[in-house]
């Protein structure tokens, strides 16, 4: 039988880089239970940056998943601001800061939230998110998407919006385009000013789209992530049950290097990764038809196949994409007839299948 005294032993094998004692000894473990083989724990983080604290966290989990009798577990991540983790714990103090819990009604009329994510930026991951959601619209469904890459927020460019939200009952009313619902922090500053925003504001930026913003019933709420593995990751996968996340990257090396560190950060927070989309895969040029792969081949079916997932999608390289993306109009929609409009489709309907598949997961019972 797993007993707490078991876990927290465990527990003690993982170190805080930075200091190098135990997580226990920090004090960063809080509201350890136990219920029949599922252990469940809450690390309270204070101003570890996001890469240690998706390490501690994976570290943690598979410390416990060691343990003789565990069959399940989960790792809270929460914040230690009024707490004092230099202070030395055995156990538990029996007063402390509450971990603050997941809510689960934020948006409770969203059915399927949808991460797009990269390991480096560069790649596409807006022109991706913004012509899957077109596409996901496409389909007869209620789409929204979300800007959460708070430094780089693109999207209103790409989808041809300058119009400031509107408030109606103290909630904010989201800007719609292309049959879209939209926000993003560039509809509230000037285009020219920079955002010098820290992890505690990230999350707070993204619980205020979540519950402060009129998004109403929604197939599919689609977020542009920034690139990389950072604070907007760790806040949206605590704030909300992601349905999953894309990843997406080019064919070259030193893309896949960076995806597979994201990919690393999503599996750790136990968010289920959707598929690949391999970006400027191949390019046809417009005068000869000749096919060639200016940024290398294959690369995202081979990062499909080290982690066993789907190569959702191949988008071509092509100059009528990033003219579609400066002028507000989605290639999807501006040239529904062109290649790369096919591929986003196929994208959005392989995103569809992905997420019915991996919805009947989440409901499976534990097995002992």
């Amino acid at each position: 039988m797993v007993t707490e005294a078991a876990v927290l032993q465990a527990l003690r094998a993982v170190r805080d880089p930075e200091s190098q004692q135990d997580i226990v000894t920090l004090g960063l473990v809080r509201d350890v239970a136990i219920a029949e083989g599922d252990v469940t724990f809450t690390l309270l983080f204070s101003t570890q940056p996001p890469a240690t604290k998706a390490a501690v966290h994976g570290q943690a989990t598979k410390a416990v998943r060691q343990l003789a009798g565990v069959a399940r577990v989960q790792a809270k991540m929460g914040s230690a601001a009024a707490a004092a983790p230099a202070q030395a714990h055995a156990h538990p103090p029996a007063a402390g800061p509450a971990a603050p819990q997941r809510p689960p009604d934020l948006i409770p009329d969203v059915r399927h939230t949808i991460a797009v994510s990269s390991g480096k930026g560069g790649v596409g991951k807006s022109t991706v998110a913004v012509n899957l959601a077109v596409g996901l619209r496409g389909s007869s469904g209620a789409v929204g998407i979300i800007d959460a890459d708070v430094y780089g927020p693109d999207v209103p460019m790409m989808l041809g919006s300058k119009g400031r939200p509107g408030m109606f009952d103290n909630k904010i009313i989201p800007v719609e385009s292309h049959g879209l619902k939209m926000m993003s922090i560039g509809l509230l500053v000037n285009e020219r000013e920079p955002l010098v925003w820290r992890g505690p504001m990230i999350h707070s930026f993204i619980q205020q789209m979540l519950r402060d913003v009129m998004w109403g019933a929604l197939d599919y709420l689609v977020f542009d992530m920034p690139p990389g593995t950072g604070d907007a990751q760790l806040s949206l996968s605590q704030v909300i049950p992601l349905g999953g996340v894309v990843m997406v990257t080019t064919p070259q090396d030193v893309a896949l290097l960076d995806v597979r560190k994201a990919v690393a950060m999503f599996q750790r927070l136990n968010v289920p990764i959707i598929g690949v989309v391999e970006n400027m895969s191949v390019f046809a040029c417009p005068h000869c038809g000749e096919r060639t792969a200016i940024f290398g081949e294959a690369g995202g079916q081979r990062i499909a196949d080290e982690y066993g997932v789907p190569l959702l999608a191949r988008i071509p390289l092509d100059p009528e994409t990033r003219a579609a993306g400066d002028t507000g109009m989605p290639i999807t929609l501006r040239r529904p007839g062109s290649p790369q409009a096919a591929a986003f489709r196929d994208l959005a309907a392989a995103v569809s299948r992905r997420l019915d598949e991996l919805a009947p997961l989440k409901s499976l019972p534990t097995i002992g």
